[in-house]
This record gives structure tokens, sequence and C-alpha cells, in this order.
């Protein structure tokens, strides 16, 4: 791509940013329906890009660099009692998932989304990024591999795993779950059940095939995806063993490894987010309407599409490496963003879980959790939008400081200027800044399917609209 090219796509996207963030009639000052802003939302989204953008040339004009961190330690193997105390987790999860799908009913207390999509989906990914790796442990996948592999006393091993295939097994894997929770509405407890019990069998079988730990590393959806957001962690995983090291606040961001398979998962990730909140949206309802799900599975597939097309492209100018670490901290901050209310809000439904295991109207100990309704009112609209801000903006500001020390490195190695090369990767995150500030802004449109009942039935996923403060 030439330097003109590369000029007039940042120009686009820049006037794009801005008609995004023009005023308009539907926009108002209304953030949600019980929350109105002190100021017009304008007034937060131009700021936030001021932020990201002078925050992208400080770093530039001033040339930040930082050293690159240690090659990766031995590390330290967690206490037993903590890894036997997370893969028992993991099972019984997965254990109780499948019982409530062969001899459950429907109520609030459905398992299945509350594992898959709420403390997995959401909350597994937002501790792998801010703390440390605990799928490595918490996967029930690994651990019904080796109870069969001990049951069979021998090691279970076939071919070696091809190296062609690096990760795109991985990536094919979240492009379906992120369908599964958007286009299919988290598939429903009965589904979930369905699509459990089928990913269960290939993935052992695909352990079985290439070895687990290769598997694991390359080919698991969850995993790869768990282990990226790691990157960002104060813990990271060493090795396929378990071991961990301790290390600075989103140094794993600068260590080798990346692949373009990792560039594609971070933008499907990130753009999958986006969608969540932007097809939600009234100005979004407005024009596109409600539609059926070959449509709607096109319109994903387009919009992730399009994000991901970006990402190769800004990967062309400013290398693998560094368009990595410049989306990573983008995604989680995007992550918290959107979904953290999910998790506090939606996830108080293991209570009722807890007092009817089974859904079959039960309520063990007579304590009344069997027909708690999840309540938001601990979490105030302000301390909401906050955090909403601070993520994004911050998941920006980190991604800025990470791709360009990076891109500086990999220049510096093939005796080039960085500067300009770095114009597009600053231009796509004020746009996406402006962008999903501008959809956690806007009155949601959440339509129940005909025949849902109001009370008693379990959310799907994050499209619950949670996301927005309130």
């Amino acid at each position: 791509m030439s330097r003109t090219t590369a000029l007039r796509l940042a120009t686009f996207a820049a006037v794009a940013a801005l008609l995004f963030i023009g005023p308009s009639g539907a926009l108002a000052h209304s953030l949600d329906t019980t929350y109105q802003s002190r100021l017009p939302l304008i007034v937060y989204l131009i700021g936030a890009a001021m932020a990201v953008a002078l925050s992208f040339a400080f770093l530039l004009l001033a040339d930040v660099r930082a050293d690159p961190p240690p090659a990766p330690g031995p590390g330290r193997l967690p206490p037993a009692w903590l890894r036997t105390t997370l893969r028992t987790i993991g099972l019984i999860g997965w254990a109780w998932i499948v019982l409530q799908g062969i001899f459950g009913g429907e109520s609030n207390g459905d398992v299945s989304t509350l594992f898959l999509w709420v403390y997995g989906w959401v909350g597994v990914a937002a501790v792998s990024a801010l703390v440390g790796p605990i799928w490595h442990w918490l996967d029930p996948f690994a651990t019904l591999f080796d109870i069969g592999a001990a049951v069979a006393r021998r090691g279970i091993r076939g071919w070696d795993y091809p190296a062609w295939l690096c990760r795109w097994p991985a990536v094919v894997g979240l492009v379906f779950f992120v369908w599964l929770e958007l286009v299919g509405d988290g598939g429903g407890p009965s589904l979930l059940f369905v699509v459990l019990v089928g990913y269960t069998t290939f993935t052992l079988a695909m352990m079985a095939q290439f070895g687990r730990d290769a598997w694991r590393r390359d080919g698991e959806t969850f995993s790869v995806w768990f282990r990226l957001l790691n990157r960002l962690a104060p813990f990271g995983l060493v090795d396929d063993e378990g071991h961990v090291q301790r290390r600075s606040f989103a140094s794993g961001l600068l260590l080798p490894g990346w692949t373009t398979a990792d560039i594609l998962l971070v933008a499907i990730g990130t753009a999958s987010i986006l969608y969540d909140g932007l097809s939600q949206t009234t100005p979004w309802f407005s024009v596109f309407g409600a539609p059926a799900v070959p449509i709607e599975t096109l319109q994903l597939l387009g919009f992730l599409g399009i994000i991901a097309a970006a990402a190769l492209a800004v990967s062309r100018l400013v290398g693998t490496a560094a368009t990595g670490a410049g989306l990573l901290p983008i995604a989680v901050g995007y992550l918290i963003a959107h979904y953290f209310t999910y998790v506090f809000i939606d996830g108080q439904r293991i209570i009722v879980a807890i007092a009817d295991p089974l859904q079959q109207g039960w309520d063990l100990g007579g304590f009344g959790w069997a027909f708690l309704e999840p309540t938001r009112a601990f979490l105030p609209p302000g301390f909401v939008w906050t955090i909403q801000i601070a993520a994004v903006v911050g998941g920006h500001m980190l991604g800025a400081w990470g791709g360009h020390v990076v891109a500086a490195w990999t220049a510096e190695r093939a005796g080039r200027s960085h500067r300009t090369r770095e114009v597009p990767l600053a231009v796509i995150m004020v746009a996406l800044t402006t962008l999903t500030l501008w959809s956690l802004g806007q009155s949601l449109v959440v339509e129940a399917p005909p025949g849902t009942p109001q009370t008693g039935s379990a959310p799907a996923g994050p499209r619950s609209g949670a996301e927005a403060p309130a």
C-alpha cells in the first residue's frame, strides 16, 4: 500500500468518524432511559476522541520507547489446592450444564447461559486479561481428556499438529461462537446443550488426534482466545504445563509470537462487541429493522469482515506485532465497557441455580432464593458510565502505547521511519473510540422473540442490553 493510498484511507476514516459523532435529532442528551448525562453526549465523544488522538500524537512526537521485556523464565506452578479447585469447578460446571440439558426444565436457574456466556465468555475473558490465565485450569475439556487418558492408562496421541493450520481452527471457532451469541440470540438452553456436547466431542477427538497441549495451544477456540487476552495480564502463562510468571502489566503485548491469525482473532473479538452494541441502538434499528437470521448473518459477517480487513491493512503498514499490540487492549476495554454490568447483574442468577439446580421448581433450603430477580439498584448510573468511558479510552491509550513501541522496534530493525506508518492505526483508534462510546450512549432496542414469557425465562447472551448504564 503506497503512502498516498494510506493517507486517503486515513482521511476517509477521519471524515467517517466526524459523521458518526455529528449531532442528530435521535441523539439528544440521553445515555439510556434512566440516566441523563450532565453534558451532551457529543461532548463526551469529542473529549474521548481528543484524549486518544493526543496520546498518540505525544507518543509519535516524543518517540516514547520501552525496553523489550525479558524472555519468559521457568515460572512457577500455582498451589496444588488452587489448581485442583479450579479444575473441579470447571468440571462441575460442565456436568451441571449437561444434567440440566437432560433433566432440566425452564427457569432463571439455567446454567448453560450463565456459565457459557456470563461467567465464561465475559467473566473468564476479563480475568484472563486483567489477572492471569485462569482458563488453563478451569478448562473442562482438558480435564475430561486427562480423565479419559488415566482410565485408558496410556497417553493418547495421533499425528503431529500441522504447522500450516496455525491458529485458523480457533479463528473459525470464534466466528461460530460470535454468530451463536449475536445472531442465534445466545442459542438458548436447549441449543447450548447440543452445542456443548458436540463441541466437547469434537475437542476431545482433536486432542486425541494431535495431542492435548498442541490442540489447546493452536486449535481450541477458548484456550487460544483466553491465552491471547492473557498477554495483557500481570500473571502470564509460560508453558503448556501451567507455569506462571509475574510480569509488568501489559508487557506481554511486547512479547514476540504474533501471527496473522492472532490479528484476525483480536479484530473479530473487537468487531463482535462493537456490532453487539451498534445493532441494538435505535438508529441502527430504524435503518435495518429486525432482519431474519440469514440477513442478520450477512450483516454480522460483513461487519466482521470490514473490521478484519482494516486490521490486516494496518498490519501491512506497521507490522503484525504492532497491530496486535495496539488492538488487543482495545478489545479488552470494549469487553469491560459493554459487559461488566452483564456479569454483575445477570450473574446473580447463580443464586437461583443453587436453589433449583435441575430446574424442577425446587427451593432448596426454603430461603426463597429460587424466586430471586436480578437487580441493578446497587450500580449507580454515573459510576457505570465512568467505568465505560475509562475502559474504552484507557484501552485505546494503552493500545496506542503498545502499538507505537512495537512499531518503533520493527522499523528500527528494518532501517525505516515508523511515524507516518502509524497514522492509519491512530485514525482507526480514534474512529473506534467515538463509535463505541456513541453506541453506548444510545437508547437500546431489545426485542423478545414471539411467545417469550416476560418473567421466569433465562436471558440468552450479552445481547440482553446489560451493557447500557442503568
